[in-house]
């Protein structure tokens, strides 16, 4: 099989194994999300996920937070998805996953955005490494578990 380009289309890279890892993604990143909605709501941390977008909504909160955990679900199962080959590389590599995460949102875009201070390590951002990690665990499981059809691997 040859690309438009002439160069030969690996199996890894087609558009119908793409969209499949992408699906399995967004899957894992919404059970993941939800879970960690659920400890973010208890924490009392929606609020703040809202005000990203300018809100103080609850309901904002957890729309933007289910948003960005299927986003960076989809990304995860699409760049990562071929190196998922069982349980345990899935769940090692999503809790990894998670924990850069936690550097790249709470520790710098979050603070950055909301005119915080960057890299603060206080009780509120070791709750949120504990939900990341929670996360990272539940889509690296899930995609591990979905990506074990053919179809959605080469």
């Amino acid at each position: 099989m040859t690309s438009g380009t002439g160069v030969a289309a690996t199996p890894a890279w087609t558009g119908q194994v793409l969209v499949r890892r992408a699906a399995v993604g967004v899957t894992g990143g919404l059970v993941g999300g939800v879970v960690f909605g659920l400890m973010m709501q208890a924490w009392g941390m929606i609020p703040m996920v809202a005000q990203l977008v300018e809100s103080s909504s609850t309901t904002v909160g957890w729309v933007v937070h289910l948003l960005i955990s299927a986003f960076f679900g989809a990304v995860l199962a699409v760049a990562l998805g071929h190196v998922v080959r069982g349980l345990l590389p899935g769940t090692l590599l999503g809790v990894g996953y998670g924990a850069v995460l936690w550097v790249i949102g709470p520790l710098v875009l979050m603070p950055a955005r909301l005119g915080m201070p960057l890299f603060t390590i206080d009780d509120m951002t070791l709750q949120s490494l504990v939900g990341h990690l929670v996360f990272g665990l539940l889509l690296g499981v899930l995609s591990a578990a979905l990506l074990r059809s053919r179809a959605a691997r080469p």
